[in-house]
């Protein structure tokens, strides 16, 4: 048997072991140390390879951007907020039908500017919307699906941790990319509030009306959430600006928030050995999936299998964007089995050597952060489709009563937006590029 049907072979064997509930980290890892095995024909040179890698891997300084920004969230919650965003927008949103579930959309995406986790940001906004949307009459299955499809703007709207693997595995510029991400993250946002009118007109009894808020209120309430502008300034526009690295502006931001949230009285030396401790759990286990991905991705390299499929497309003689069409399907049909970062650590290098060689008339620099975009949206889609969306699951575990089939019925009319937006972006890559 040829290094590449090993490879080729390897696939089949990884999914296996997936759908076993081998966690994904482990499958990936064993997959490989496997493969490369059977290329060499001991376990000795696998073994070695396996401690060298785990060194390069677990050393990489990029890396410790992921704790900082982990840290961030759970101080920005425990800082109080969530609550301070959603109420800030609730006081401005909240009288118009459905406006109550707009505003727990505006504020998933002002969290998400200082999250960079999509789960994190469902699971916090939940605590903080889904009581407001059941006390104003919102049928179950609408909110828990508001939510889970507010939660996937935490990893558009930068920071964005998934961007950050993005960068790191494609060799890319993470400011860059975070500024690419800033106008498709509006863009879902307003397209979540779109479909969210859409809805109601069709389900008129889905959603009551809150009181109007006088205006003198509304200014105070949006006064309240000078915090999370202050820290998105600080770590996005220091970015931005040249005055640090991103690793530097994660770790600026981790501080501002932690100190944010001693002053507001939320940081004690309890929570705050607490959300260490998360802290440590979370970046554990995504360190684990980049390590096995990395070990099982190496052990492709070297059978050669991006390259043979790379060459196999160009033999097809089919259009750049029909390519990247079945491309991006593939990425939606895993996200109904696979969580988003598995996806991303797992098939972009595969993909990535693909869509490099194709031309799409822009600078190889472009098209990586345009398919990264692409990519990343998609991803988010994933997290909201059955039957394994992850921030369905989230948000349903907050609210037992509500039956999982309400809410996928709901969640549809989120996941034709994220298509949508898809298409646009796909066909006007302008709209991801013009501000880089």
């Amino acid at each position: 048997m040829s290094n590449l049907e090993i490879g080729f072979y390897s696939f089949p064997a990884l999914l296996g072991l997936i759908f076993l509930r081998v966690p994904i980290g482990l499958a990936m890892a064993v997959t490989g140390f496997v493969g490369f095995s059977l290329i060499m024909g001991n376990t000795r040179l696998p073994m070695a390879q396996l401690k060298d890698f785990a060194y390069a891997t677990f050393s990489n300084y990029s890396l410790s951007i992921v704790p900082m920004f982990l840290l961030m969230g759970y101080f920005a919650t425990l800082g109080g907020m969530s609550q301070a965003l959603f109420k800030a927008a609730e006081g401005f949103l909240g009288h118009r039908r459905g406006g109550v579930a707009m505003a727990a959309i505006g504020a998933c995406a002002g969290f998400g500017a200082i999250c960079g986790s999509s789960l994190a940001t469902a699971a916090t906004m939940g605590r903080a919307a889904l009581p407001e949307l059941k006390r104003y009459g919102y049928h179950g299955g609408f909110s828990t699906a508001t939510l889970a499809a507010g939660g996937t703007l935490g990893i558009l709207i930068p920071p964005s941790l998934v961007l950050v693997i993005y960068a790191i595995l494609t060799e890319q510029n993470i400011a860059k990319l975070f500024l690419a991400a800033f106008v498709p993250g509006l863009l879902a946002a307003l397209g979540y509030m779109l479909a969210i009118s859409v809805y109601v007109r069709r389900n008129p009894d889905a959603a009551g009306v809150r009181p109007a808020v006088p205006m003198r209120e509304r200014f105070h309430l949006l006064a309240k959430v000078w915090p999370v502008l202050l820290v998105f300034l600080a770590v996005v526009g220091g970015i931005y600006g040249g005055i640090f690295t991103p690793t530097e502006g994660a770790a600026v931001g981790a501080m501002g928030t932690g100190l944010i949230a001693w002053w507001r009285g939320g940081l004690s030396w309890m929570t705050l050995g607490q959300s260490f401790t998360d802290t440590a759990r979370s970046s554990a286990m995504i360190f684990f999936i980049v390590f096995g991905a990395g070990f099982y991705n190496l052990f492709l390299a070297r059978t050669r299998v991006p390259q043979a499929l790379s060459d196999w497309v160009l033999g097809l003689g089919l259009a750049p964007i029909a390519v990247l069409v079945v491309i991006l399907l593939i990425y939606l049909v895993l996200g109904c089995f696979m969580d988003s970062l598995s996806m991303i650590l797992l098939t972009v290098p595969i993909f990535f050597p693909v869509v490099s060689v194709l031309d799409f008339g822009m600078s190889a620099e472009h098209v990586a952060i345009w398919f990264g975009i692409l990519v990343l949206i998609v991803v988010e889609v994933g997290l909201i489709t059955p039957p394994v969306g992850m921030n369905l699951f989230v948000i349903n575990a907050m609210d037992p009563e509500t039956p999982m089939t309400q809410t996928y019925g709901a969640v549809l009319y989120y996941v034709a937006s994220d298509l949508l937006r898809v298409g646009i972006l796909l066909f006007f890559p302008a709209i991801t590029l013009f501000l880089i």
